[in-house]
């Protein structure tokens, strides 16, 4: 299981306007410069944001992006799934029931319904409290 190129980008642009002086917007181009990503891309994974409420953003000249909340109650978990959708890390954690062939006998089942909640279960522990810049 790998993160994919846009849920990485993600979580790095959020890292990045979680880091900025409260009440300053980062602009596409400061994002993505800050933060190596192409400028084009990641304009499709700020509206993604902005549509899941982590975001807010402000046109014109003077516009840009900003956090919708609080960096503490921004997690990993809620920002990768804004942008991939559910994590699941097995076809048998899918929906209400196994979609193999040998579901009715299946023994890994609920391993992997444990792994996922766990897995789950870090990520929307980590939020991003930690990159917030204090006041100097």
């Amino acid at each position: 299981m790998q993160l994919s190129r846009k849920a990485d980008y993600a979580l790095r642009a959020v890292k990045h306007l979680s880091s900025l002086p409260k009440g300053k917007l980062g602009s596409i181009n400061s994002v993505a410069a800050a933060e190596s990503i192409p400028r084009e891309f990641l304009a499709k994974i700020l509206k993604d944001l902005t549509r899941a409420r982590i975001l807010d953003s402000f046109q014109g000249v003077t516009g840009g992006y900003r956090l919708a909340k609080a960096p503490k109650d921004v997690s990993f978990l809620t920002v990768i799934e804004a942008i991939e959708g559910p994590i699941h890390i097995n076809l048998c954690t899918e929906g209400g029931s196994c979609p193999c062939s040998v579901s009715t006998k299946c023994q890994m089942r609920d391993f992997w319904t444990a792994q996922e909640k766990s897995f789950k279960k870090a990520l929307g522990k980590h939020t991003f409290a930690r990159y917030r810049r204090t006041a100097k």
